[in-house]
């Protein structure tokens, strides 16, 4: 039985074609018609794949490279063996991405996962929600009183919409997620499993034990955020907690009430975001960071994985370590706690 294929090209493109798709530039036109029929990390290659190779080590890449057409910045096409295009770009890894968003369009969208295209019947939808034309809905998923879901927008199977969230236009809500007192922008990107505005944790201690604190908020999801499966994001306690424009959110994160978080941000898998934390734009967080209540992290900060921030972070600075400091901190005392054990220190890249 052969290996199915999950993703492939929607037709087959010639090197000169994905060169004026990528805005790259073909150093060789006699190869132009080179013929790609698959996509593939260099690593693996093939007959007839396009790969992308970039400078660094990633270069070594090219001298056992099989391909009918590599992405690869100038300076490597010297390297490039006979007979495979080469097609020249600053930006290689951008480039492939945009080309497999071309070539597999339905691995860069999350299609239905039933076939259906309109309203299954076997879908829970209340009579007074309000879903435009063009919108699907799939067996099992439950649309609550008042709720709205916009043009092109997918619900999948076992999807639950709760009453007076709205859903923007041509995005995607996975299997079996939840989304509760949310409102939520167009072309947002929702995975299985998610767990969008239930309860913020907050507990009031007594003398007759934790009394929770009603949370009254909403979740705010602006336009072109992605979230990850099984990530937990809690509603506001009594203002909202927001997420900004084009941040992407990986799997299994947690974050917690009155979270803000800034446009265009990156969050690894298992980061675990505590109440009331602003996070501004353009942040990069490594897996398994954990951020403590009420911090600002700054535009532009960089925090390695596994870090434990208990402190506000300026602006445009790299931060590691548990607890966290400024990276060149970090790496200092490392250093250090390495030539007292008597081990000499690693060599490598550094930067967070």
């Amino acid at each position: 039985m052969a290996d199915p294929q999950f993703y492939v090209p929607s037709r087959r493109y010639t090197a000169g074609e994905i060169a004026t798709l990528a805005g790259a530039v073909l150093a060789d036109d006699t190869l132009a018609g080179n013929e790609i029929s698959s996509l593939a990390a260099a690593e693996d290659g093939g007959a007839g794949a396009l790969v992308y190779v970039e400078k660094g080590r990633h270069a070594r890449l090219l001298d056992t490279l099989t391909a009918a057409a590599v992405l690869c910045p100038v300076e490597l096409v010297s390297r490039v063996p006979a007979g495979i295009a080469a097609l020249t770009t600053s930006a290689p890894a951008l480039a492939f991405a945009d080309i497999a968003g071309i070539v597999c369009p339905t691995a860069a969208s999350p299609q239905p996962v039933t076939g259906e295209t309109g309203l299954s019947p076997a879908a829970h939808i209340a009579a007074d929600a309000l879903i435009e034309p063009g919108a699907i809905v799939e067996a099992g998923a439950v649309i609550g009183a008042g709720a709205a879901i916009g043009r092109g927008t997918i619900v999948a199977p076992g999807a639950m919409i709760g009453p007076g969230c709205q859903i923007g236009r041509d995005g995607y809500v996975g299997a079996s997620a939840s989304i509760v007192a949310s409102l939520i922008g167009d072309r947002v990107i929702i995975h299985a499993g998610a767990r969008i505005g239930q309860d913020g944790f907050r507990f009031m201690p007594s003398p007759r034990g934790l009394k929770k604190m009603p949370q009254l908020g909403r979740v705010v999801i602006q336009d072109d955020v992605e979230i990850g499966a099984n990530t937990t994001i809690d509603r506001g306690a009594l203002s909202d907690t927001l997420i900004g424009e084009g941040t992407k959110i990986d799997n299994l994160v947690q974050l917690g009430h009155n979270v803000r978080i800034g446009r265009h941000c990156a969050i690894a898998a298992h980061v675990g975001v505590s109440g009331s934390v602003v996070i501004g734009d353009f942040v990069m967080l490594g897996g398994r960071v954990g951020i403590a209540d009420h911090l600002k992290i700054g535009d532009g900060v960089h925090i390695a994985a596994a870090s434990g921030v208990m402190h506000d972070i300026p602006a445009g600075q790299k931060w590691a370590g548990l607890p966290a400091q400024p990276a060149k901190d970090w790496f200092r005392e490392v250093n250090m706690i390495r030539k007292l054990a008597g081990n000499k220190a690693r060599k490598g890249n550094r930067d967070v």
